[in-house]
């Protein structure tokens, strides 16, 4: 006699990967439960709470999951350049691209999936924040790297140079969510490296300014 009901075992990291993109298109408030069911296999109800305990719990599991797929090679970018320049150039390159990739959805599940939420729906909603208050700081242990290698002056700021690439970074995910090109994202890329030289230079100019010695005025004794 042949059972009834679909079996009760199913590809749990298939399943994720698959919620994963729901949250990375609709985001976390966007993607209901009975959607997620369908887009992970038509798993059932005891299924879904066995495997991933709550709708929050497996967004948080698809935001790790995000960060250590399409993430990584952005980080790893980051970390590997020759210089910081290419490095840096490397990293906003394939962000644009991650952002942009065919048959996938557009922008960044870490910058978008989960903003303005209700208060009921604050865990996943500070979860992306602590994600994201990541970059600044990866992109200044970099910038401090090329300091200390003799690349970049000794007195540049790198915590502000840092947020500056870390805002191009959000910006590109919401435009790309907004349905920019690939092509108007690199162009922006382009823009953001053609500052590299005046971010880099302030630190010297400031510096040198600083420096500057004070004119000193005398005043002379009227003759009486």
């Amino acid at each position: 006699m042949q059972k009834r009901g679909r079996p009760a075992t199913f590809d749990r990291e298939e399943a994720l990967q698959r919620a994963m993109e729901l949250f990375w298109a609709r985001g976390y408030e966007g993607a209901t439960l009975d959607d997620l069911q369908v887009a992970m296999g038509g798993i059932t109800p005891p299924s879904f709470y066995h495997a991933f305990g709550s709708k929050a719990e497996l967004f948080l599991k698809a935001a790790d999951l995000y960060l250590a797929t399409i993430g990584n090679p952005t980080v790893r970018a980051l970390e590997e350049g020759e210089t910081a320049r290419e490095a840096v150039e490397a990293m906003l390159r394939l962000t644009a691209e991650s952002f942009s990739i065919p048959g996938k959805p557009h922008g960044c599940l870490l910058v978008l999936g989960a903003t303005n939420c209700a208060p009921s729906n604050k865990g996943p909603q500070d979860y992306l924040q602590a994600i994201r208050r990541r970059a600044p700081e990866v992109i200044e242990q970099r910038l401090k790297r090329a300091v200390a290698e003799g690349e970049l002056p000794s007195e540049l700021d790198a915590a502000a140079m840092a947020a500056f690439y870390a805002t191009i970074i959000h910006g590109l995910a919401v435009r790309a969510g907004d349905g920019a090109s690939r092509e108007a994202l690199m162009a922006a890329v382009a823009g953001a490296m053609a500052a590299w030289d005046a971010l880099a230079a302030t630190a010297n100019s400031d510096l040198r300014s600083t420096q500057r010695p004070v004119a000193v005025t005398t005043t002379r004794r009227r003759r009486r």
